[in-house]
């Protein structure tokens, strides 16, 4: 299936920016199961300088600086992707994989290969998620133990966090901490993302932040609108002997075709879609408008 994806940002400030320096990390990953196709980012005012490069996480980043005065600034990612989700790993869970016990799994994690020295830095505290609490590992607690499958456990810990979570896009910013998360039991798709990824590194067990998109649809007789959707995160879980698998807590259910991968990370800090410093006085304001559809 092929989607495209249109994501637009626009800032407007209220008193003239003489200066601003961005990252922009909104280039969906090529992998077995993902393709991207096409790629165009459109940025106005034209940037004084511009440049690509792959950050640690292997994710593509675009570093632009505009140097003249401006009072708005627009961003719009065009892509077309190709997913195949049937041609993922993720797509046949093995009963080998199934075996896999957290026992297991921390004993594999010992023995030092490219891959495992890789994985285990998805294990450390990170900006957003570190000095994990008590409260936390008790939580994981529940779904993991040393005899039961890794997949299994990590399956039922997203479970429950989509039946005992509410999504509240009130509650949270991308700066509340997951304690806070934690404990009103509230959020958004990067709350719910981080507050897994705390759970399984409390058990000793690599877990990497995952964004992108996902396809929605309108409600039903409706038509879809413009710019209705939104940027998505879920995480991942590093199986030994097997490899990363992905989960969305926020739809309870292993991603598919309809979920689009843009970047990996430790936490939502490694790969905002877009963030920078400008030069100026007074307020701004935020619009982000993102559409995807099947392409046909």
């Amino acid at each position: 299936m092929v989607f495209s994806v249109i994501h637009k940002t626009t800032y407007n400030y209220s008193n003239t920016v003489t200066y601003c320096h961005n990252l922009a990390i909104l280039k969906p990953k090529t992998f077995v199961g993902q393709e991207l196709l096409e790629y165009e980012l459109e940025i106005e005012p034209k940037p004084t300088v511009f440049k690509e490069n792959i950050d640690f996480f292997g994710n593509s980043v675009a570093h632009f600086s505009i140097e003249k005065q401006h009072k708005k600034l627009v961003v719009t990612a065009t892509s077309k992707v190709k997913r195949s989700f049937e041609h993922q790993k993720n797509a046949v869970i093995t009963e080998a994989c199934k075996s896999i016990t957290l026992e297991k799994a921390l004993a594999k994690l010992k023995i030092l290969s490219p891959e495992i020295i890789a994985a285990k830095q998805f294990i450390l505290d990170s900006v957003f998620i570190k000095n994990i609490s008590i409260k936390i590992n008790e939580y994981a607690k529940v779904s993991f133990q040393k005899e039961r499958s890794v997949f299994e456990a990590t399956n039922e810990l997203m479970q429950r966090i989509f039946k005992e979570f509410k999504f509240d896009a009130g509650f949270s910013t991308v700066t509340t901490p997951i304690d806070e998360v934690m404990e009103e039991k509230k959020g958004v798709c990067q709350d719910f993302a981080q507050v897994a990824i705390a759970c399984i590194r409390s058990m000793g067990l690599p877990a990497r932040y995952v964004s992108g998109y996902i396809e929605t649809f309108p409600p039903p007789g409706k038509e879809k609108l413009f710019g209705t959707d939104a940027s998505h995160a879920w995480f991942s879980v590093y199986i030994p002997d097997f490899g990363w698998v992905d989960f969305d807590p926020t739809n309870n259910q292993i991603p598919k075709n309809q979920h689009i991968t843009v970047a990996y990370g430790r936490d939502y800090y490694d790969v905002p879609p877009l963030k920078g410093v400008i030069y100026g006085s007074g307020e701004s304001t935020l619009e982000v408008a993102v559409d995807i559809r099947p392409f046909f």
